[in-house]
């Protein structure tokens, strides 16, 4: 079933929103992901027991493009995320992040708590986790960092087939599993998307100052950390910083996973976000 396509008009601008599920509503989004109707794999975790709002940023699909840069900043995305809760007619919802998406979760509970039941932070970090960590796979130390970088370059180039932009797409994701040769099980339903390389480009520079540890006991909201054990991009003693400084935080470490524990361990992924909600 794909995912219902809607305009949201906001006094921010007009967003591309896809919508899935049942009961409470829960937003998901990334960074610089450019989401569709084929949804994504980290939102579908949430289908079953939320009414899950899948939003595309500024300079993603067909989501207003961005007047100036600072509109690409994590606080300016959070307060269109804001903007976009209101214009459904929310008082309230969660929020779920992923990797970029995460850390957009960090920012938004340090800011608007009041706005949300529940945050769920994934695989991500709430500062800048290359230059001190030599387990990231963006630290120069790192032993795939090179061919990492490459395969990132490559596929900003908006003119790539799309045969050629799902194999460097498939070779980059494989460098963030624990078991790479299980890739074509994680990734088994018809779900693409896209990479916005303008907001991309943008977070590459904001990443280098991004530090909100000191500000992370303002989150007041039901806060479930997750981590993979074998995590090569936001490494798991990121998410223990978040843990240690949100008030009654609970962290799950998913100790056969290394960023996408929604697929790498599915199963228990899902029972811990049910648990996690009831």
């Amino acid at each position: 079933m794909s995912w219902k396509q809607t305009m949201v008009e906001t006094a921010r601008g007009t967003f591309e929103v896809f919508e899935k599920g049942q009961e409470s509503p829960l937003a998901v989004t990334h960074l610089y992901s450019e989401f569709n109707v084929t949804g994504d794999y980290f939102a579908e975790a949430f289908v079953e027991s939320h009414t899950v709002y899948l939003i595309n940023l500024k300079e993603c699909g067909r989501t207003d493009k961005a007047s100036s840069p600072h509109e690409l900043t994590m606080l300016e995305s959070v307060l269109d995320l804001e903007a976009i809760r209101k214009a459904l007619g929310f008082e309230c919802w969660s929020f779920a992040g992923h990797s970029t998406g995460g850390m957009l979760a960090v920012v938004y509970g340090i800011y608007f708590s009041e706005s949300l039941e529940t945050l769920v932070i994934a695989n991500a970090a709430a500062r800048e986790y290359m230059t001190f960590s030599e387990d990231c796979i963006y630290n120069e130390a790192h032993p795939e960092f090179d061919h990492m970088q490459s395969l990132i370059e490559q596929l900003k180039n908006q003119d790539l087939s799309e045969e050629r932009r799902r194999e460097l797409t498939v070779e980059r994701t494989k460098l963030s599993l624990w078991k790479p040769q299980h890739y074509e099980h994680y990734f088994n339903r018809p779900i693409v998307k896209k990479m916005s390389a303008v907001r991309m480009n943008f977070f590459a520079r904001e990443l280098h100052t991004f530090d909100v540890t000191r500000k992370l006991g303002l989150i007041t909201v039901k806060t479930l950390v997750i981590s993979g054990k074998h995590d090569v991009q936001c490494p798991p003693s990121y998410s223990e910083e978040i843990v240690e400084s949100v008030p009654g935080a609970i962290h799950l470490r998913f100790h056969q996973s290394n960023h996408y524990p929604h697929l790498e361990e599915e199963q228990k992924f899902n029972q811990v976000i049910r648990a996690h909600f009831d």
